[in-house]
């Protein structure tokens, strides 16, 4: 109902939010937003100055101050599923939630600090993910290919269906973009030979970014699109009709950011002479992720490494216990290598390549933000100077065929 026929506080996020909206004055930024901005003065490096809005806290103040009168006491309504949950959360995350979650096959992974579900199937998987989500942990769930339909996803079948559309992509070695025929790409991804050259004569390393995605993902691959549906990890929380699916739910007035799905492809970095690229530089998102590795493909030709090569150069990563083991489970198929930090060492992670970039000899403008503009790949010795002169560790993690990687918004990672 309209905030004026509704006098007491709204018993679900939706209703405050739509209750709340219609009372606030619109902000004195020249973005449109339609809260008024709550500023705090004073940044990390003790300058004043004002922060951009915050627009949650906006709304609770403005909650505080209008709907909830002074002499009586907020309504809350309690679930009885809370009894259940752990006083504290950091305890249970820290420790060993055997005892709790007997009944969930799960690991820990980077010094405890990504969670392992390895059983998909579970259905209680979402209750022990709830603990580490709000620690802001990335999550990893194991399996999720065997609930889809495998040959929809092989690169030939995708080179047949929609060879003939054109699409941009990058040479991940030079940054350079190019609109070709979208078979060309596909006619290289396990066929060294058939692929691109660059200048010197090396094998370009391309990628397919972000094609098809969102409205045209679902238009374009409809029969894929299902697929992917029906086969998402933790649905609860993932699934587009998800009841902890916030951004499914939100009102109407809120920008919701694209939630996809698109379609990421790349060669693999095994077949360049430089390993210490990515396809996916340092970078930052804005809403939580979920990425699934539906397809590896097994390239061959000359230079590339074999098998065996690829497993070495994996285990010289600075791996836990758990990935090295898996690593030599013939079963598993590797795919992608990640590199995850938590958003809290963002600044430290910027000050630290603007200080290699000046090493480097590089301009760095004042407007330049190396995170934001993806300018960086951090490889294996600056990772170490990061750790050694600003504390800041890299959590490693492997992406098997069909693992699900989850991240939380503003968590920084590479590919």
């Amino acid at each position: 109902p309209p905030a004026s026929q509704n006098n007491e506080q709204g018993s679900t996020l939706r209703d405050l939010l739509t209750t709340t909206a219609g009372k606030l004055r619109l902000g004195s930024t020249d973005a449109g937003i339609a809260f008024a901005p709550v500023y705090s003065t004073g940044t990390a490096s003790g300058k004043s100055g004002r922060t951009m809005p915050n627009i949650l806290d906006d709304i609770i103040a403005s909650v505080v101050e209008n709907k909830i009168p002074p002499n009586r006491a907020p309504k809350i309504n309690v679930k009885s599923e809370i009894k259940d949950e752990p006083k504290d959360d950091k305890k249970c995350i820290q420790d060993d939630c055997s005892k709790r979650y007997s009944d969930i096959q799960y690991s820990w992974i980077c010094d405890k600090h990504v969670l392992w579900l390895r059983d998909h199937k579970n259905s209680n998987n979402w209750k022990l993910f709830k603990e580490c989500w709000k620690q802001g942990r990335p999550v990893m769930v194991s399996g999720m290919h065997k609930k889809m339909n495998f040959s929809l996803w092989k690169a030939e079948s995708i080179s047949l269906d929609f060879g003939n559309q054109q699409a941009d992509i990058l040479n991940c070695k030079d940054s350079i973009i190019s609109n070709t025929n979208v078979k060309e790409f596909w006619d290289g991804f396990e066929d060294v030979s058939k692929r691109q050259k660059v200048k010197n004569g090396e094998t370009a390393l391309l990628k397919l970014k972000d094609w098809p995605s969102g409205e045209d993902f679902k238009a374009m691959m409809p029969a894929r699109y299902e697929d992917l549906l029906k086969s998402l990890p933790l649905p609860e929380y993932c699934s587009p009709e998800g009841k902890l699916n916030l951004a499914s739910h939100l009102p109407g007035f809120f920008v919701r950011p694209d939630l996809g799905p698109r379609l990421c492809s790349a060669y693999g970095v095994a077949a360049t002479k430089d390993h210490d690229i990515g396809t996916t530089n340092l970078h930052i998102e804005v809403s939580d992720v979920v990425n699934i590795l539906v397809y590896v493909g097994i390239a061959k030709g000359n230079g590339v490494l074999s098998k065996s090569g690829v497993l070495k150069k994996l285990e010289e990563e600075d791996l836990d216990d758990l990935l090295r083991k898996r690593l030599k489970d013939s079963s598993e198929l590797p795919g992608a290598l990640w590199h995850i930090y938590a958003g809290k060492d963002a600044d430290k992670i910027r000050e630290f390549l603007q200080k290699i970039a000046k090493e480097q000899g590089l301009e760095v403008l004042p407007e330049h933000d190396p995170i934001r503009d993806q300018s960086w790949y951090v490889n294996k010795k600056l990772r170490q100077r990061l750790f050694e002169e600003y504390g800041v560790k890299t959590c490693t993690v492997i992406q098997f065929l069909g693992d699900a990687i989850i991240l939380p918004a503003g968590a920084l990672h590479q590919v």
